[in-house]
């Protein structure tokens, strides 16, 4: 179980110009990544080092979108103007997590503008819904090729400052949260404030950039 990814949803000025303006704050080039067709949404990817990446997300005037919980969340956010969404870890087994939270994954696919097609399969949408500081759940499919596999960047994850309570997050995971990473710091603050993923700090060649 590692950090895959964090994500961020679409500010009111749109995706393209949302991913361009991050991705100039932190130096990364953006990579359009394609259409959702069960959740409504689509993307693109500012990848990482350490195999992880940005995803900016917004949702489309699709029907999908209003039955998806990711459409729901990601609606509902970018509504609300935008900004962080959640975090995500990456597991090799996904049957595990169904098991312990008795909870099932639903399978996620895009096609990227060059046609491969990328697969996968989430859970935990509806935790992060109904508590923001959790991550929900992502296992790749075997052969796919990893968002962040383009990557020519220096620049990583540094720490993820989390609005909630650690133990509660512990409790979602199975393990504390620092368990998901040796080189990302988590700081927890507000315990009993509204949750969710307040702030990202980035590693970069001009120092550390924090949105």
């Amino acid at each position: 179980m590692r950090v895959d990814h964090v994500v961020y949803a679409a500010e009111r000025d749109g995706l393209k110009a949302t991913a361009q303006r991050l991705a100039e704050q932190i130096g990364v080039t953006p990579v359009d990544g394609g259409i959702h067709p069960r959740f409504g949404t689509r993307n693109i990817i500012l990848p990482l080092a350490h195999e992880r990446y940005v995803e900016v997300v917004e949702v489309l005037d699709h029907p999908a979108s209003d039955k998806a919980p990711f459409g729901q969340a990601v609606r509902a956010r970018s509504e609300a103007g935008g900004g962080w969404l959640g975090w995500v870890v990456q597991v090799d087994d996904i049957t595990e997590q169904e098991s312990r939270l008795g909870r099932e994954a639903v399978d996620g696919n895009r096609h990227r503008p060059d046609g491969v097609e990328l697969r996968w399969r989430q859970l935990g949408i509806k935790g992060l819904q109904s508590d923001p500081q959790l991550p929900y759940f992502i296992e790749w499919a075997q052969g796919v090729p990893h968002p962040s596999g383009d990557a020519a960047t220096e620049v990583t994850i540094e720490s993820l400052q989390i609005a909630g309570d650690p133990d509660r997050v512990r409790e979602w995971l199975g393990l504390p949260a620092d368990s998901t990473s040796t080189v990302i710091d988590f700081t927890f603050v507000s315990p009993h404030g509204t949750p969710g993923l307040m702030a990202v700090t980035f590693d970069t060649p001009n120092g550390d950039v924090t949105i």
